[in-house]
């Protein structure tokens, strides 16, 4: 198993009380120390652009700025959005901000992709909300583009959804073939079956039965269109509230509680704290998590992404995670 960590940005009400002239250095100092630990094979943002559960003031900074600056301060680390939305930015400028941004980091970008689901930054911004149907046949043609114009440095095509016409991306990004696309979502009918024809890797539930369901359903999208399903590296992503006791568990998700239902209300604050109650969410004692993960990796996940609600502020959980989960799984 591979691990990746995901830097507060703010989206999760993750760096309330510190002054925004002041987060910038928090979100750095925290991705330099991934960079400079090896149990860390890569580090995530999310793209979105109001905060959860519910949209308040607090910052949420853009996905691919912090792409670039992470590219630039960091020299090791595998850098990714999960999950970028396609329709948030044009496919074939996409290509180009990604491939620039893996020059800057010497070869290091990961591109998430999904079909974004967030209604109310949709609108907000000005986007509509177009039907699902609609966001994943957007997100169909978007990978398209951007595969070929980085296979290539030029791309033309004349879709439903995107029209390009000889779409110069030059430089292309130092990696073979191109960034590597992981498709993320669960949608099995749609989003498998894209992640089947394009991905190098996939991004859903680490729930195991779940996760096991999708695994098959992938497979069987890939025989279906010819792809190696064994090729496609499976992850999930994890919220881990970790302590060396469940009181302790307990205690780091009271704090995380106490620091957004001012800004969220009890009952949100609440749903979300209750989400990601338990081992299989990833929270618990490192044995408890050993057990669960291990569970996850016996049925084919080799990637888990992991959210530390409290990083910004508290970096003990991941260290604990570090010393005694990842020896136990890597």
């Amino acid at each position: 198993m591979r691990f990746g960590l995901f830097i507060p940005q703010g989206w999760r009400l993750d760096l309330v009380g510190i002054d925004p002239a002041e987060q910038w250095a928090v979100m750095r100092e925290l991705a330099q120390y991934a960079d400079n630990t090896p149990a860390w094979d890569s580090l995530w943002v999310y793209d979105h652009f109001h905060t959860v559960p519910t949209p308040t003031a607090e910052a949420t900074h853009e996905a691919w700025s912090l792409m670039a600056a992470y590219a630039a301060s960091t020299s090791r680390i595998k850098l990714g959005q999960m999950c970028t939305a396609m329709s948030y930015r044009n496919p074939a400028y996409l290509a180009k901000v990604a491939a620039t941004t893996d020059i800057i980091s010497g070869g290091r970008v990961q591109m998430g992709i999904g079909g974004g689901w967030y209604e109310h930054e949709w609108r907000a911004y000005g986007y509509g909300f177009p039907s699902a149907g609609v966001r994943l046949a957007r997100l169909d043609e978007g990978v398209q583009i951007m595969r070929d114009a980085w296979r290539d440095g030029v791309v033309s095509i004349d879709g439903k959804h995107y029209q390009v016409d000889g779409a110069i991306v030059e430089p292309k990004p130092l990696q073979d073939n191109g960034i590597p696309l992981w498709i993320a979502g669960g949608g099995e009918k749609v989003t498998l079956r894209i992640a089947a024809k394009y991905a190098q890797y996939t991004n859903f539930t680490s729930e195991p039965e779940g996760f096991e369901r999708k695994s098959q359903i992938l497979a069987d999208h890939c025989a279906d269109v010819g792809t190696d399903f064994d090729a496609i590296v499976r992850s999930a992503n994890i919220n881990a509230f970790l302590g060396s006791s469940d009181t302790e568990v307990k205690e780091r998700m009271a704090r995380v509680h106490a620091r957004i239902s001012g800004l969220t209300g009890d009952a949100a604050a609440d749903a979300m704290i209750n989400s990601m109650k338990g081992p299989q969410s990833g929270s618990g004692t490192p044995a408890q998590l050993i057990d669960a993960l291990g569970r996850l990796r016996d049925l084919g996940c080799e990637y888990v992404i992991c959210y530390f609600p409290e990083a910004a502020y508290d970096r003990s959980g991941v260290e604990l995670f570090e010393r005694e989960v990842i020896p136990a799984l890597t």
